[in-house]
């Protein structure tokens, strides 16, 4: 056996090693019972031998799911996003509220479960609960009269509320480009898993509609509004939790999305763009058409950063590399020319809190676009690594925060 025993042919080679268990593992186990009886001095066959055959000690294996201290926070947070949204929604049901409050049922608990876990200092837990607070206060003392800058406070909040929860999510480290990357990488991650629960959930709200029908009972009005809204808030939680626990769903389809959809958008957004050039409309004159060409800017940039933060932390180039950098590109194009058609209907039609709303964001979107495609430059030429491109995400996180708080609370005072 030895003369054709894999394992002692290449036991000099890790490489070839970890190919041939993946490929047949069956086989490797196999020849490497051989092998590791005939060489049991080979420290590469060792760690071979303890991968093979590890076996969790009785303490590990009394550490159930049911007894971790994180899981139990989970629970409990998870069931107190459910109830205090369910009231919340009864409230803004007979317009007490407004319906934005409703991200006050979920938000806090999800920053409640990092803070559980990370432990940060009394200093940014102080702060979170603060900022927490103080949201909920100015939300609510804005009057219910959906006027432009009230709207627009209702729009930026979520927005500065996410900036918080990444606050308690990093902890300690919040100065740190990576623990804010590793945020921005859960937000996908999490909306990959989320979805997924969602899904599975509107299966079965189906299958309970359909069944109560064959006995004549409309259960819809109720079913949603304490299972649906319940379990919505309640799994928020729950997918915070199994994605900060590295569960492997979210984590290993997250890369592939990124590398699928980031071509699928570059080509569809340069087809877009020339069949505007074609056609001839303009947001100088549309207002409706310079609103679409501001989401369009957001979703690319959202598309964008998500690839960024599921790429590898290798130095080499990759396709992935030159496909965002011409997204980033498409993006800066797009920017400039809403930025030219705000300040042109500025100046024609004067200023409202819309208008100033929509250019304080292009103009901060523009500027991190720079900062972005510069660092892809010197990326592309091999004068920097990945870790720019990365930093040029996170370090402007705040900014963004910074301006939403600055609309939730100016606006609506100024206009």
């Amino acid at each position: 056996m030895e003369v054709n025993n894999r394992v002692l042919a290449h036991i000099h080679d890790p490489h070839e090693l970890e190919k041939m268990f993946r490929e047949e593992p069956e086989a490797f186990r196999q020849s490497f019972a051989y092998a590791w009886e005939r060489n049991p001095d080979s420290q590469v066959l060792a760690v071979w031998n303890e991968r093979l055959h590890y076996k969790e000690s009785a303490v590990e294996k009394k550490k159930t799911p049911l007894l971790q201290r994180d899981f139990i926070a989970m629970g409990i947070l998870a069931i107190l996003a459910g109830v205090c949204t369910r009231i919340l929604f009864h409230f803004t049901e007979r317009e007490d509220i407004a319906i934005v409050n409703l991200a006050f049922g979920v938000l806090p608990f999800i920053a409640a479960y990092f803070a559980v876990n990370n432990k940060p200092s009394r200093r940014v837990l102080y702060i979170l609960a603060g900022l927490f607070g103080l949201s909920a206060l100015d939300l609510n003392m804005l009057p219910l009269a959906e006027t432009d800058s009230v709207l627009l406070a209702y729009l930026h909040l979520p927005v500065f509320l996410w900036v918080v929860v990444g606050l308690a999510f990093t902890g300690n480290e919040y100065r740190s480009g990576r623990a804010r990357l590793a945020y921005l990488k859960f937000n996908g991650e999490f909306g990959i898993l989320y979805a997924c629960m969602a899904i599975s959930g509107m299966l079965l709200t189906g299958i309970t509609m359909q069944l109560f029908k064959l006995v004549d009972l409309d259960i819809t009005a109720f079913y949603f509004s304490n299972v649906v809204v319940f379990g919505a808030a309640g799994l928020a939680v729950v997918a915070a939790y199994l994605v900060s626990k590295n569960l492997k769903l979210a984590k290993n389809i997250a890369p592939y999305i990124a590398r699928i959809f980031s071509p699928l958008v570059l080509v569809t957004l340069a087809a877009y763009l020339i069949t505007v050039a074609w056609v001839g409309t303009s947001p100088f004159s549309d207002r409706d058409f310079l609103l679409s060409f501001n989401g369009i800017l957001l979703g690319v940039l959202a598309v964008t950063i998500f690839s960024i933060t599921e790429r590898g932390t290798d130095e080499r180039k990759n396709i992935s590399d030159y496909v965002n950098a011409a997204l980033i590109t498409l993006a800066l194009i797009i920017d400039s020319i809403a930025l030219a058609a705000i300040v042109f209907r500025l100046s024609s039609y004067g200023i409202t809190a819309n208008r100033l709303a929509v250019l304080g964001i292009n103009v901060l979107i523009w500027a991190n676009l720079i900062w972005i495609i510069s660092a892809y430059i010197r990326l592309l030429r091999n004068q920097t690594g990945p870790s720019t491109v990365q930093d040029a995400v996170t370090k402007y996180l705040p900014i963004y925060g910074i301006w939403a708080a600055f609309v939730t609370v100016a606006f609506p005072l100024i206009f």
